[in-house]
């Protein structure tokens, strides 16, 4: 993501996240930030321990940061299994499917148009509810690991 992209995105998640009555911080910023740059979706973990935070966010702050954020509908959890939960940026009017690696743990964002959004509009169409969302992961071995256990 180009750096003026990313500061355009984060100001808007910001702007999001001040509409639902949470106050601007540092912590705050830099958590969106982190996750807006990562290249998968992250754990608790990951996000507390990264470079980025270490020093400057207590620990506490960000799991309380992470959870208001979900409970806001600003990031996702992906719970994948089980595996420990995975939070991603939740972008207005588009959503990420991932496919997992049931034995490395990758998770790659699916490049493709998502199949199931025309089945979405006939269940809200039939159904008369409003503002449905998703989460579809598909789950396999990855390339990596399907050669490495042919060797």
């Amino acid at each position: 993501m180009s750096e003026s992209c990313s500061k355009k995105t984060l100001a808007e998640l910001v702007d999001r996240c001040r509409s639902v009555g949470m106050r601007r911080t540092q912590a705050l910023e830099s958590v969106l930030n982190l996750l807006l740059n990562s290249e998968s979706p992250m754990t608790a973990g990951e996000i507390v321990e990264a470079p980025a935070l270490k020093g400057h966010c207590d620990p506490a702050t960000v799991y309380r940061l992470l959870v208001r954020l979900e409970e806001n509908g600003i990031l996702r959890r992906l719970g994948l299994r089980d595996r420990a939960a995975h939070y991603t940026i939740r972008h207005a009017h588009h959503h990420d499917d991932y496919i997992v690696c049931t034995k490395c743990g990758s998770i790659e964002e699916l490049e493709m148009e998502c199949p199931v959004e025309a089945l979405e509009a006939e269940i809200a169409k039939k159904s008369g509810f409003t503002h449905l969302d998703h989460e579809l992961e598909f789950f396999g071995v990855c390339p990596s690991c399907t050669a490495s256990d042919s060797h």
